[in-house]
């Protein structure tokens, strides 16, 4: 192993074959913010190459912060990370302690990724963070992410709190979180395929089926004597996970056998080895929310560093706020464009997104006269793959492009609208979009579905004055 400064961990020293395109296009209205960021663009390859070398060569200049952490939750999957790192902060934050987070992407503004004992991190301390973090590693040609990871885990590290809550970025075994040694739980939530052209790239040693492949990166999180919380997967998934889990040294803790959470009668019961407790339904809306909160609340009690009381952990489903996923928008310049209706927003983007949304709406009544749906979607995604499942639901279309990034041209959206038999249109932004909604349909009472991107989340919460906060 070497000194503690020159650990690096398993597979380190592998690159996926495959390179992805990262670029981030992040802006700040922050003079000294921009700059950074316009530094960092500069410095950064516009393609990357999942592994751990480059982030970990970086941590070694920076003095290992990653060593250095309060104890951390370290959460992996294809959907739901968010939500399942909201309810850990919001239990912790209801015990009373104050909790480091970082996840991504953001949604308006950059410093939404890093939140700093509690607080979304200051332009100030976030450009001096990225500016040393580049001073000291512009030479390495690091990504976007791993820097901002490295500015992250430098902050963490120097800055007093009770808890981490770390999210994947990527994947889980080659991510830049990965360089993360001792956490106190692991979790992984939905697993399904997105970003496959860069997790599913051919490698000896791993997994061809795709969402075994998918299964084994995401288990790459595991580390010995911590416990990995996982939710139930097809038989041959989970037996990846187990696998790739044994030769880390790490306890499985799996939905339907060491910990279950069912609703029944408008309450949540959650049991384990340990106890059995009783919740109130999410706030969050969706019945998938359960299974998020199911893995949050298993990796707190599955874990000893950071005990909470019961109570606290009865908070989480309400104290829960995660923006973009199946929220409805308050009264702002949107809903006024189209009084009456219901205007819901989700950063959803992949096949299964596209059915948790379907099942969402469905649950809810929302859709109970279809809806209208306002879409763009990035380049690399699969629009048929994410709007089958909402196909019944959709009644017309109006397409965006997602500037400053590759995104799908109208004409996609185009064709799967004349073989559905509905409308199509194609409009420049979303306050556009609503107004041709108002216009060719007006005083209607369809739900309308602002979904594909988080990108287009966040233009959607600006035009509405409702950022983040």
């Amino acid at each position: 192993m070497g000194r503690s400064g020159a650990w690096i961990p398993a597979f380190a020293g592998m690159t996926m074959k495959l390179e992805m395109i990262m670029a981030d296009h992040a802006v700040s209205d922050d003079p000294a913010v921009q700059a950074q960021l316009d530094r960092l663009a500069s410095l950064s390859p516009g393609r990357d190459v999942l592994g751990l070398e480059r982030i970990t060569q970086l941590m070694d200049r920076l003095g290992n912060p990653h060593l250095k952490l309060p104890p951390v939750f370290h959460v992996a999957g294809t959907n739901g990370k968010g939500s399942c790192c909201a309810y850990l902060r919001a239990a912790l934050e209801a015990d009373g302690r104050t909790v480091h987070v970082f996840t991504s992407p953001h949604l308006v503004r950059f410093n939404e990724r890093i939140r700093l004992a509690g607080s979304l991190i200051d332009d100030a301390t976030l450009a001096s963070a990225l500016k040393e973090v580049i001073d000291i590693g512009g030479d390495l040609e690091a990504s976007f992410f791993e820097v901002t990871t490295a500015a992250a885990f430098m902050l963490f590290a120097s800055t007093p709190a009770d808890a981490c809550v770390i999210e994947v970025g990527l994947g889980g075994r080659l991510d830049a979180t990965n360089v993360i040694r001792e956490p106190v739980a692991c979790g992984i939530v939905s697993l399904g395929i997105d970003h496959e052209g860069f997790l599913l790239a051919p490698e000896e040693g791993v997994p061809q089926d795709p969402l075994c492949r998918i299964a084994f990166e995401k288990a790459g999180i595991a580390k010995r004597r911590v416990p990995l919380i996982t939710q139930k997967y097809r038989k041959d998934m989970m037996q990846t996970i187990v696998d790739s889990a044994q030769l880390a040294g790490a306890p499985v803790y799996s939905r339907g056998s060491a910990w279950d959470i069912v609703a029944y009668q408008g309450v949540l019961h959650y049991r384990d080895g340990m106890d059995k407790l009783e919740l109130p339904l999410p706030r969050l809306p969706g019945m998938h929310q359960i299974g998020n909160l199911g893995v949050a609340l298993a990796m707190l009690r599955h874990q000893k560093a950071v005990p909470l009381k019961e109570s606290s952990l009865k908070a989480a489903p309400l104290w829960a706020q995660w923006p973009a996923r199946m929220q409805r928008l308050e009264n702002g310049p949107l809903n006024a464009i189209l009084p009456g209706r219901a205007l819901m927003l989700d950063g959803g983007h992949n096949p299964d997104a596209g059915q948790t949304l379907a099942t969402t709406l469905k649950e809810s009544a929302l859709a109970a006269g279809g809806i209208d749906l306002v879409t763009g979607m990035l380049a690399n995604k699969d629009v048929r793959g994410f709007l089958d499942p909402l196909k019944p639901l959709i009644r017309s279309i109006r397409s965006l492009p997602v500037p400053g990034h590759e995104h799908h041209g109208p004409e996609v959206f185009a064709n799967i609208a004349s073989g559905w038999n509905i409308p199509h249109s194609a409009h420049q932004n979303v306050i556009e979009a609503l107004k041709h909604i108002e216009l060719t349909e007006p005083g209607g009472t369809r739900t309308v579905l602002m979904a594909g991107t988080l990108y287009l989340a966040g233009a959607v919460l600006v035009a509405n004055n409702q950022p983040p906060s």
